[in-house]
């Protein structure tokens, strides 16, 4: 995982917590505007997010940033 994409998807994972508690849930589009502006960026996620840990569409944001803090 690149260095860019592990630090936003902590930012975002800790801004939703934040926001709404530890109890909220995110995909892995949660890291990206609504335009797909970055495909190559986007399929780094998905991989990331369903080939490599076979995770759900939605998962808890707290759970995410453990994962992505132990690369």
């Amino acid at each position: 995982m690149t260095a860019s994409l592990k630090q936003k998807i902590l930012e975002v994972c800790e801004k939703k917590i934040a926001q709404k508690g530890t109890a909220v849930g995110v995909s892995f589009y949660a890291f990206f505007k609504n335009k797909n502006d970055n495909p190559e960026l986007l399929m780094e996620a998905a991989t990331w997010w369903i080939k490599t840990h076979k995770l759900d569409h939605f998962e808890k944001a707290i759970k995410i940033k453990q994962l992505v803090e132990k690369l």
